[in-house]
């Protein structure tokens, strides 16, 4: 007996150790990022350059003439060299988070069905793009209604709270083992939390389905609170500044923790979850301002800020960004996720969708940056990475014969439904 768990307690500290080596990598490579964000401020004084060196677009330049040369690609390409840097560190960051949010969502063998997220059904897929409209339109109708400085407080209290959790959650895994055995053992109770108003403990206890969850006996760990404090301070720092590097932080916790939690459950949930996006995307960029007008007024961490130029505004140097939502990281992301437990549950001697579908991603990017500044207009980033991440996965599926596996092939114990029924 003593052997098997020994030997058990092994095998767990080995998977452990191993999911932590990927995900310490893909985190090492955001603080990297974080740092390197800011070189486009020193490539990027339009004002200091002459004008005849300013840069200029593809389109204009290369397509407006009626004719494309090598040459005239390559001036493009030099001209437009902060552009292309600004693009690089958006599709480095964006696949570092769902690269790292993948990994995460896998957990070890020890955990139980009722930790375990629940996953997403067919009808939840199915809903999801009306869902979406709703809340889009409800946010378009309160820009147009509603005075845009009582939005802003509102959403910046809403997201400062929702981010110190997420940022707790994200960075927790790395700042734990550093934190001293006392500190991290310690116990602090929280129980003061059941003495909020009413309708306070009613929305911290609204996710509390099983309803055995009591703010009383609530208590947390010295490294939670370490990182709880540095989290409401970071948050705290972007509400009185809005910067966008305390944009990002938040953001990217956001999507970190959203592939790691959210679970689709089945390749088929999937497929009709990204479809029906795919669709809803390119209606509400291309046929309606709406989705362009919502993501530019909401000084809100609901996507991610990369410099693209400075201009002078005001007699002060400003600067322009590309934006990326969360949601273009964060949906492909966890069916990425779902393909990677997979992987892990059959063996990845068996199994390898995770790796092309991946690097498919990457690819969707890149072809949604190359489409957007060629032809100087938003684009729906789903319209390109849908069939990129649907493709690959079913090119995959018909080289292995396993077609009709894809589609049946589930996480869900079955059984276990069943006898929920």
């Amino acid at each position: 007996m003593v052997t098997t768990r020994a030997s058990r307690a092994r095998e767990v500290a080995r998977e452990e150790g191993k999911r932590a080596n990927y995900v310490s990598r893909a985190v090492c490579s955001h603080l990297v990022l974080l740092a390197v964000t800011l070189v486009p401020y020193a490539l990027q004084n339009y004002e200091k350059l002459p004008s005849e060196t300013k840069p200029y677009t593809f389109h204009d330049n290369c397509f407006g003439a009626g004719t494309i040369s090598t040459q005239c690609i390559i001036d493009a390409c030099k001209a437009n060299l902060a552009t292309i840097w600004t693009s690089v560190i958006l599709i480095i960051t964006a696949s570092a988070a769902v690269y790292a949010g993948s990994w995460r969502s896998v957990k070890p063998s020890t955990v139980t069905e009722e930790e375990k997220p629940v996953a997403m059904s067919k009808a939840d897929a199915m809903r999801f793009p009306l869902m979406g409209s709703v809340v889009l339109l409800g946010l378009f109708a309160a820009i147009k209604l509603l005075p845009k400085e009582l939005l802003t407080v509102c959403l910046s209290l809403y997201f400062v709270l929702l981010g110190t959790f997420a940022i707790t959650a994200t960075v927790l895994p790395f700042v734990d083992p550093w934190v001293p055995g006392f500190i991290r053992r310690a116990n602090i109770s929280l129980g003061f939390l059941d003495k909020l108003p009413k309708v306070v403990k009613d929305f911290l206890l609204e996710a509390d389905e099983a309803g055995d969850f009591d703010l009383s006996t609530l208590k947390i760990t010295g490294s939670e609170l370490i990182c709880g404090l540095g989290s409401a301070a970071l948050c705290y720092w972007y509400y009185m500044s809005k910067h966008w590097v305390s944009n990002n932080a938040i953001g990217i916790s956001f999507c970190v923790q959203g592939i790691e939690m959210l679970s689709l459950g089945s390749v088929d949930v999937g497929i009709i979850l990204l479809c029906g996006l795919f669709l809803y995307d390119i209606f509400w960029v291309f046929f309606t301002p709406v989705m362009v007008t919502v993501a530019k007024s909401f000084d809100a961490p609901i996507k991610l800020l990369f410099i693209r130029s400075l201009s002078l505004e005001d007699g002060a140097m400003k600067p322009q960004f590309s934006m990326l939502g969360l949601g273009d990281i964060v949906i492909p992301g966890i069916y990425i996720a779902l393909l990677l437990r997979m992987d892990h549950k059959r063996g990845f001697d068996k199994s390898n969708y995770f790796g092309p579908v991946f690097v498919s991603y990457i690819l969707g990017l890149v072809a949604t940056l190359v489409v957007m500044n060629v032809f100087q207009h938003a684009q729906p980033a789903l319209l390109y990475l849908v069939p990129a991440c649907l493709g690959s996965t079913f090119l995959v599926a018909l080289m292995k014969g396993e077609v009709r596996f894809i589609f049946n092939w589930t996480e869900v114990d079955q059984s276990a439904e069943k006898k929920e029924k």
